[in-house]
């Protein structure tokens, strides 16, 4: 199982300036780069401080610039806000940019907040569909002189200018929780990207059978592969894991927050949660976070890497953003990649 790091510049408060956390972010990605890890993935997000994010393609062909081996991925792009022209073009550019080190991963999104202003009517089922005729289209553009008559985009024979350097294009990823999501990317030759959010092992576990079932029912076709992010602290002390546990049950309360979609926002910030509201939150408690994500001392990470390794997962990407100072993100990254990664090499 190989490892990766999952980073955006993310604040839940407006302490520091944008350049202040595009430099720590930048950092993060060197330590990764120069540990081993086999791949950097950003994703895209608008309007919210919380996730900085509006061109994962941008930050890709500056990283580029400042890494020498690890792949470069968007995690996601959203589907709905891409015309295929558009993403076929701007994503074959940025292959071509990185001298053929980009890896794609292509969501429907999850947050109604972007929705309703980058595509006012939307839901998470539209948006899906809108994923679903988005991909293959992409493909046929990087192919050449595909036409689509589509529900929700219709083109003329188009060729996606420039095309990728990586042929036949980079590698496709889905990010899948229901079985049908799971499915189509299998059909269409995407590898998966899961995550079990705030969820235990029994979640873990359950998207890996999903998988599966998706692999066998389509035996005939090449078997893709598995990603699984999650939000990942290595301590030095249990104390410091506590911390940890502590500072992740935050960050899932305004995650929540976000994904409600019922606090007002003002100047891309979330109106603040007091602490009787985040105590009142028992799914995020740190009690949970302890148990449910992966956060220990190196030796307990190892163990619990070791349970998705023989579940099978390929991939395994630390989600570094947690609401925690830098100072504590860095050395936990510092600690999995020098405690933690050896022991899988």
């Amino acid at each position: 199982m190989r490892f990766s790091l999952f980073v955006h510049m993310e604040r839940v408060g407006a302490g520091q300036t944008h350049g202040e956390l595009y430099r720590e972010l930048i950092e993060l990605c060197t330590i990764a780069d120069a540990g081993g890890m086999h791949a950097i993935w950003t994703g895209e997000h608008h309007g919210m401080e919380f996730t900085i994010a509006p061109n994962p393609f941008l930050n890709l062909v500056d990283l580029a610039h400042r890494t020498r081996n690890a792949r470069l991925g968007t995690a996601t792009v959203v589907a709905p806000f891409w015309h295929p022209i558009k993403l076929a073009g701007e994503a074959a550019m940025t292959d071509l940019l990185t001298g053929g080190r980009l890896e794609i991963g292509i969501a429907r999104g999850a947050y109604s907040f972007e929705y309703e202003r980058l595509v006012p009517g939307l839901d998470a089922w539209g948006a899906g569909q809108r994923m679903r005729e988005l991909l293959p289209a992409v493909k046929g553009l990087w192919a050449g002189d595909h036409a689509h008559e589509g529900e929700f985009w219709s083109f003329p024979a188009t060729t996606s200018v420039p095309r990728p350097v990586q042929q036949p294009h980079p590698p496709l990823w889905v990010a899948a929780r229901d079985p049908n999501s799971h499915a189509f990317a299998v059909e269409h030759g995407c590898n998966v990207q899961v995550t079990p959010l705030w969820f235990g092992d029994d979640e873990v576990e359950s998207l890996m059978a999903r998988f599966e079932e998706a692999c066998a029912a389509n035996s005939g076709r090449a078997r893709p592969q598995i990603m699984l992010l999650r939000h990942t602290y290595v301590g030095d002390d249990e104390a410091d894991v506590a911390r940890a546990a502590e500072a992740l049950s935050r960050y899932y309360c305004h995650f929540a927050a976000w994904f409600k979609n019922e606090r007002p926002v003002r100047a891309g910030c979330i109106e603040p949660l007091d602490e009787s509201e985040m105590a009142a939150m028992d799914a995020y408690a740190p009690a949970v976070m302890r148990t449910n994500n992966v956060v220990g001392e190196p030796d307990e990470v190892i163990e619990r890497l070791r349970r998705y390794a023989a579940l099978g997962y390929d991939e395994y990407a630390l989600w570094i953003d947690s609401g925690m100072s830098f100072a504590r993100k860095k050395a936990s990254l510092e600690r999995f990649v020098r405690e933690v990664m050896p022991a899988f090499a």
